[in-house]
């Protein structure tokens, strides 16, 4: 979930790859009133309007954390899972790409530290669908 949202990820930007975020959350939400899912997950009403919009512009600025718990709803897997794994898979593609922090900071269009990226791999710290695009784009580009 969100992590393997490509099929193919050679070459993806991170256009593509929140295109493929927002598909995905779009699939999770088709059909569902978003007061009601608001209310299942304590999601903002307006957040899950964005992401069953589906539009990549309106889910840039979603947190992993809302749109892991949309997907638990879909999904049957814990939110907290979905969050561990996306966040898991991005230390696992750092260590592939030999990428550390201050390099994803650097490289990335989001105004982010490279504090700011290990506390948002971590957990400690918001980390946006958007940021998560660029993390994941910079991981396939530098993977052998």
């Amino acid at each position: 979930m969100l992590y393997d949202a490509l099929d193919d990820t050679a070459g993806a930007t991170a256009g593509d790859l929140l295109s493929a975020y927002a598909r995905e959350l779009s699939a999770a939400l088709e059909g569902a009133d978003a007061a009601a899912v608001a209310d299942d997950t304590g999601v903002d009403e307006a957040t899950v309007a964005a992401m069953a919009s589906g539009d990549p512009d309106a889910v840039a600025a979603v947190r992993l954390e809302d749109a892991a718990a949309v997907l638990e709803r879909s999904a049957g897997v814990p939110a907290h899972d979905i969050d561990y794994e996306v966040r898991d898979h991005l230390m696992m593609g750092m260590m592939t790409a030999i990428l550390d922090v201050d390099t994803i900071a650097a490289e990335i269009d989001a105004d982010l530290t490279g504090q700011e990226v290990q506390q948002a791999l971590e957990g400690r710290t918001r980390l946006t669908l958007g940021e998560l695009a660029e993390m994941q784009a910079l991981i396939v580009d530098r993977s052998p």
